[in-house]
């Protein structure tokens, strides 16, 4: 199979593209397939390899063909992105050296099927981490000048709630989306070919798969932390001014009352 793979190509573009929340892939299952996990199929010039997550990895395919495939998948994504996260490298076949990357160039020794579910692996993962690093970063920007109102004027805007509220379903759909990934767990393309552990190891590595993956957990957890302590902090404040509200009414109602007593 390797030898008709890709038509025998020796360089080839590999490019991963987060199209959408969601994939429907049922239907393309039942056509014929190179592997079911994950989706790998035979297209237009090319290999696609199809995540449910969303991720679309398409390998020596053309920009006319690409787009022909992506129309054609139109139908199968769930929230498409209006504007798809891309990771792109160059694949090399090369029976010199180790099997890895070097410059912006991923080197294997023979196509195939494993390992071009490797590399898809890293790049669809990639891909995920650098559309939630984005929206995280957003999110920050946009929680940051309210714990700034807080800290410098002891108040926060009137409209705090309501952001606080989209902030906290952005970061729903993050934790899903990045808990859907299983970023840290390995391809099971890994177990059935063990040999292939030191190649994908080495490009986690290159990309800083683990290191991103922390990072951005972090991060989530920060914000939400911040999110939840400017609420209480709101709540609170609240809770003490209709405590204060009542204890006027109370106050009103003892003066009326003393008004009837004494005056009438």
């Amino acid at each position: 199979m390797g030898d008709t793979l890709l038509s025998g190509k020796t360089s080839f573009k590999a490019r991963a593209l987060l199209v959408g929340s969601r994939l429907e892939l049922r239907a393309l299952e039942e056509a014929d397939s190179l592997a079911l996990t994950p989706l790998t199929i035979e297209v237009e010039g090319g290999i696609a390899v199809l995540y449910r997550y969303g991720a679309v990895v398409l390998f020596g395919v053309d920009p006319l063909h690409e787009a022909v495939i992506l129309n054609r998948l139109s139908t199968l994504i769930s929230a498409p992105f209006a504007h798809p996260e891309v990771e792109e490298v160059t694949v090399r076949v090369s029976q010199e050296g180790r099997e890895g990357m070097r410059g912006s160039t991923v080197f294997i020794s023979v196509v195939d099927v494993e390992r071009i579910q490797v590399i898809a692996d890293i790049l669809a993962k990639s891909a995920v981490l650098a559309q939630y690093e984005a929206k995280v970063g957003q999110n920050i920007e946009r929680i940051e000048p309210l714990a700034t109102d807080l800290e410098r004027h002891g108040r926060i805007g009137g409209n705090a709630k309501e952001m606080l509220r989209h902030i906290g379903t952005m970061l729903l759909s993050e934790y899903v989306m990045v808990g859907r990934v299983s970023i840290p767990e390995k391809p099971e393309v890994l177990w059935e070919t063990p040999s292939l552990q030191g190649f994908y190891n080495r490009l986690e590595d290159e990309f800083e798969i683990l290191e991103r993956h922390t990072a951005l957990e972090r991060k989530l957890k920060l914000i939400s932390i911040t999110a939840e302590t400017l609420l209480d902090v709101m709540n609170n404040r609240h809770a003490i001014r209709l405590e204060w509200y009542i204890i006027i009414l109370i106050v009103a109602e003892l003066l009326l009352s003393l008004y009837d007593l004494f005056l009438r």
